[in-house]
């Protein structure tokens, strides 16, 4: 009997995506904790000797005798992000991540990204689809998973530096994570991110009270959880958004998926530093020149940075697989401080993409595509 030898995938666009439930948060952060069991127990790959990656990105000189070659400009990234996921997800994938902080004068988003979902037996596509969304909702839903382990259970004001989309989904998480939340504080740069955010929020979650503060000490003091979500200029940590120890109260939990540095009060021991992926940073530090939060502006490269000099022990870092799958304690009493470093990783691409595309055959979202009936070549 001959095999079948036709391949077909589907094409889901973002309003595709929104009706195949992309926007679904509190599902998207049952996905990520899933996902996070399946990464502890090794039930994964990413790319890199150590399977741990966040990618592979195309690198830009400053000066090129080509005219037309791109600039390395603020966050100017082209990159591919691979990764494989088992358990009851089982596919791979890879995402094309393309960025450009110029796109903004064009009327486009900073980042424009497509998502292309595999069979992980024979790597035929399963679909092709904006991944905008799916990044942004799988972002945010991290620090969601985060506050449902770490954060107090009666937290009810969140401090947010940054009112862009990562400041949204990562709300929307927190909100599925801790219900009794009815306040959000936030600083942002402009009138026009405020008032969109501001709008959001009441549209989407009308029982929030929206508070615009003046400074970042207000966005953490009085916070039960604080995010920065702002996007910046990478290089030197001293221009980084500061946390100081003086504005934490006891029981805050810090999510941080953005530039962020802090001082030497928040780099004591009784401050518990959760990293979302041990692997991944340890990827990161390789890959890097040091000290590497001057390259990834993230706290977790900083935490990294302290061991590597003496100033904390590679003992006292937690890893949150390790938390979600219970081998690690979570929130152990109401007055403990905890900060976690959110980097993003592929396999959090695959499980949402994978949970919304089998959403979409169930519904009958998405145009369906032919690769080939025979290969012409075989």
């Amino acid at each position: 009997m001959a095999n079948d030898t036709r391949i077909n995938f589907i094409y889901l666009s973002e309003q595709d995506m929104i009706r195949a439930g992309v926007t679904d948060m509190a599902a998207c952060v049952d996905t990520m904790e899933e996902m996070f069991g399946l990464l502890y127990h090794g039930d994964y790959r990413m790319a890199g000797p150590n399977n741990d990656s966040h990618g592979a990105m195309i690198m830009f000189p400053e000066d090129s005798p080509f005219p037309n070659m791109p600039k390395p400009t603020a966050d100017r990234r082209m990159m591919a992000m691979p990764a494989y996921l088992g358990g009851s997800f089982c596919t791979s994938g890879v995402k094309w991540y393309g960025s450009n902080i110029a796109n903004k004068e064009k009327g486009l988003p900073r980042s424009i990204l497509m998502f292309t979902l595999s069979d992980a037996d024979t790597a035929a596509p399963l679909a092709y689809m904006s991944a905008n969304l799916l990044s942004a909702y799988r972002t945010g839903a991290v620090p969601g998973v985060g506050a449902r382990h770490l954060a107090r259970k009666d937290s009810k004001v969140v401090g947010i530096f940054g009112p862009g989309v990562m400041a949204r989904t990562s709300l929307a998480a927190f909100i599925a994570a801790c219900p009794q939340i009815d306040t959000v504080k936030v600083k942002g740069r402009g009138k026009k991110s405020l008032e969109a955010f501001t709008d959001w929020v009441h549209d989407n979650y009308p029982q929030i009270t929206v508070q615009v503060v003046d400074d970042i000490e207000a966005v953490v003091r009085d916070s039960d959880i604080v995010t920065y979500c702002a996007s910046g200029e990478v290089g030197n940590p001293d221009d980084y958004p500061l946390v100081k120890r003086e504005w934490v109260s006891p029981g805050t939990f810090l999510a941080m998926p953005a530039p962020c540095n802090f001082d030497a009060g928040m780099e004591v021991p009784d401050v518990r530093k959760v990293l979302d992926n041990t692997g991944l940073y340890e990827a990161w530090y390789e890959e890097v020149p040091k000290p590497a939060h001057h390259c990834i502006p993230l706290v977790g490269m900083k935490f990294m940075d302290m061991i590597e000099e003496g100033r904390f022990s590679a003992d006292g870092l937690e890893d949150l697989g390790a938390i979600v799958a219970g081998d690690a304690p979570g929130r152990q009493n109401d007055d403990e401080i905890i900060m976690m470093s959110v980097g993003g990783m592929p396999v959090e691409d695959v499980a949402w993409a994978t949970v919304v595309y089998r959403r979409a055959i169930e519904q009958g979202i998405g145009v369906k595509l032919n690769l080939w009936d025979t290969p012409a070549l075989r």
